[in-house]
């Protein structure tokens, strides 16, 4: 399905990303950790084509979208869609304006200046919002909604595009507590739901540990673990994050608690 081979980027003589190799060979809910500047985001943004790549190949169904150039590489984007983590909505813009976006790539230029939409596509953006649980606020200024309700929306634009894959680029880092648990609930959702694969990045070990289906580990552009929730031990919390801390592995779960807290606070500071 999903071949990601030695993809590297170079800024200047410092590798974002180095060699980075995994596969995915069938729909799964994936988790991208590691402490800021490991590479996470920068890895997003070349699978969904907004930063190229230095080198290396992605491969989807044995094309490399790497290679994709004007109207095939915006089939792909359609294909991979991509949530941010400040939304990237249009703040002045009702809801379901936004969510009709996640059209843009296949309607013709013309139709966008004029704001036209097929009613298809209004009633498909409605029901998308009526199971997200925000159809209530359709008419409303996307500005006018709290965090977790635009990234919801975020969420629903991406569905609007019908996506193979869904990259979310550490998704909840801006809301609180009870929000992000209900946007990662919506992720899980669809990709069970839906049969959609999701790759997140996460910025917390409790995350990942409780939403994801399998966990890469980035540190200095490299992946230095990949693997379920249940084998991210002591040691291969260390080796991700480079924590200077000695815990038995009697206690590995209170240790990556006390990781995950020590990171988050870090991160979100």
């Amino acid at each position: 399905m999903l071949q990601v081979r030695n993809v590297t980027r170079l800024f200047g003589s410092k590798a974002a990303v180095d060699r980075l190799s995994f596969e995915i060979d069938r729909p799964a809910f994936i988790g991208i950790i590691g402490r800021s500047g490991a590479g996470k985001s920068t890895f997003l943004r070349m699978m969904n084509r907004l930063t190229d790549a230095s080198s290396g190949e992605i491969l989807f169904e044995e094309r490399d979208v790497l290679a994709l150039r004007g109207a095939a590489m915006r089939a792909w984007q359609s294909q991979c869609a991509m949530i941010f983590q400040q939304f990237n909505l249009v703040p002045r813009l009702d809801v379901a304006s936004n969510v009709l976006h996640g059209t843009l790539n296949r309607r013709s230029t013309l139709a966008t200046m004029l704001n036209l939409w097929s009613e298809a596509d209004i009633a498909r953006a409605l029901d998308i919002l009526e199971r997200l649980g925000i159809a209530d606020q359709a008419t409303k200024r996307a500005e006018a909604l709290s965090g977790g309700q635009q990234q919801r929306v975020a969420i629903a634009r991406a569905l609007m595009q019908d996506p193979r894959i869904i990259l979310a680029d550490e998704p909840i880092a801006s809301l609180d507590p009870m929000n992000a648990q209900i946007v990662m609930d919506t992720l899980r959702r669809i990709h069970e739901e839906d049969g959609r694969t999701v790759i997140a990045n996460l910025h917390t070990l409790d995350t990942a540990r409780r939403y994801c289906d399998r966990v890469i580990g980035m540190r200095d552009g490299r992946k230095v673990f990949d693997g379920t929730p249940d084998q991210l031990t002591t040691g291969a919390a260390r080796d991700i994050y480079g924590a200077d801390a000695s815990f038995s592995e009697s206690a590995t779960s209170t240790a990556i608690d006390a990781l995950d807290r020590a990171y988050a606070e870090e991160m979100l500071a």
